[in-house]
């Protein structure tokens, strides 16, 4: 008994600072994130607590007053931090895999399937809306990066849709903390099964080029790669 005390006690430490952490991270970015979460709590609490009077019920009323006031300013801190977060990881190298990483179950997230020298690069998602290609660096060059991973994706599961996504700001883009939500709005077309099929046969192809024999040494004066080699990461 002592031992569950002690670990209930450290875990509700463990997040007491992790929300201490997030706050002070947030408020870097939203520096009036206590004023907003304080004007949040007590206007939820003074109208149910005002409603209690009117009924005549105060202390219930009141109790439950704080409850919600409590939730609120617990939803409104992290949908705040949230978008303090994608705020400070928009622009940033890799910002779009750290998304896709966390964009839940269904989901299998290949970072950097494709990158060149200026290191711009195409990250896969499969799930049973089918392949999403995610761009993310400059718009003209990721389109050829687009272009050649299309064409590949086609020649390895041509019966599966591909969309494709570029991460950024301009027109025809979508914005970081947009991201997920867009892959969730794209049409469920596969089945369970269908997208394991998928992400073995892509998981396959992946293995075989990375275990692909080159030579030792450099290259032949003259010599080329072959085509569907693999592509600079």
């Amino acid at each position: 008994m002592a031992r569950k005390e002690t670990a209930a006690n450290a875990a509700n430490t463990g997040r007491l600072k992790q929300i201490a952490l997030t706050y002070k991270m947030t408020s870097k970015a939203d520096p009036k994130i206590g004023l907003v979460l304080a004007a949040v709590g007590i206007i939820t609490f003074g109208v149910l607590l005002a409603i209690g009077f009117v009924l005549g019920h105060p202390i219930y009323l009141g109790i439950l007053g704080l409850l919600l006031a409590l939730l609120a300013m617990a939803i409104v801190f992290g949908r705040r931090a949230e978008r303090a977060a994608f705020g400070q990881m928009e622009g940033q190298p890799g910002a779009a895999a750290a998304v896709l990483d966390n964009i839940g179950r269904g989901w299998t997230t290949t970072p950097a399937v494709a990158m060149n020298r200026s290191q711009d690069v195409v990250h896969r998602a499969v799930g049973k809306a089918g392949i999403v290609l995610v761009a993310e660096g400059n718009p003209n060059r990721v389109k050829s990066l687009l272009a050649a991973e299309k064409k590949k994706m086609a020649r390895i599961v041509a019966d599966v849709p591909v969309h494709d996504v570029i991460v950024g700001t301009g027109e025809g883009q979508v914005e970081l903390k947009k991201l997920r939500t867009t892959l969730m709005k794209f049409p469920r077309v596969m089945t369970g099964p269908q997208v394991t099929t998928t992400t073995d046969r892509l998981r396959a192809m992946g293995d075989l080029m990375s275990n692909m024999p080159l030579p030792k040494g450099p290259m032949p004066k003259g010599a080329r790669m072959p085509k569907g080699g693999p592509k600079a990461r």
